[in-house]
This record gives C-alpha cells, sequence and structure tokens, in this order.
C-alpha cells in the first residue's frame, strides 16, 4: 500500500480528502480546541526535540543545518518510532502543523522521511 502524504496548517478547513489527520508539532496549536483540530493523532515524538527547535528559532537563516540536524534525530530515534511510523502508513495521511510558513519547518523534512520508511 502506497501512502499519499500532504501537508496543512492545522488552522486550515479539515477536508474528507486528508485522511489520517496527524498533528506533528510538540506544542499544541495556540488557540485550537481539539474538536476544531479534528486530530486523528498528536506524534509529538515525531516533531523536532525541544533543543533543536529552540536552536532554529533563533538561527532561521540556517534551515539547511536545521533539516541535517532534524533527520539525524529521526534517525536516531527510529527503533522507538517504529510503531507510531506503522500507525501512520495509511492510504492517504495529512500532516498538520501550527507554524506560519510549512514550506520551510520540520513538516517537509518529516514528510520525506515517512515516504522513504513506507518504501520500504
Amino acid at each position: 500500500m502506497s501512502t499519499q502524504i500532504s501537508i496543512k496548517r492545522v488552522y486550515e478547513d479539515p477536508e474528507s480528502e486528508d485522511g489520517f489527520r496527524v498533528l506533528v508539532d510538540r506544542l499544541w496549536p495556540r488557540g485550537m480546541s481539539k474538536a476544531k483540530a479534528k486530530v486523528d493523532l498528536w506524534a509529538k515524538d515525531l516533531a523536532p526535540s525541544t533543543e533543536l527547535r529552540k536552536w532554529f528559532h533563533g538561527h532561521s537563516d540556517q534551515y539547511q543545518e536545521f533539516t541535517e540536524k532534524y533527520r539525524a534525530e529521526l534517525e536516531a530515534c527510529l527503533p522507538d518510532l517504529q510503531d507510531q511510523i506503522s500507525e501512520l502508513a495509511q492510504p492517504r495521511l495529512t500532516l498538520l502543523t501550527s507554524v506560519k510558513e510549512p514550506a520551510r519547518s520540520h513538516v517537509p523534512v518529516l514528510q520525506q522521511f515517512l515516504e522513504t520508511q513506507f518504501s520500504k
């Protein structure tokens, strides 16, 4: 089974095409109720560590270095994340985030990482 993965801000309205909706932020989105978010799973462990998130906040001009550090974190935690990753292997998966610029965040890195895991 192949998984179609999309990225969306959690503040956008849920749609039936979203499939399995997974919040991939370590912190719950400000001002968002659980009912309105319609999150199927909150995968905090797939988000960057608090240390890395804070580092990137102060070094947002170093996106490439951030992606390398985040990918290394994911690889290092892979044995512990296997069950959660298996749960995400759905026909349609939407990775939700509260960041203002999802394209320049941890989410595309996670998307690529998951696509690699699902193709194994």
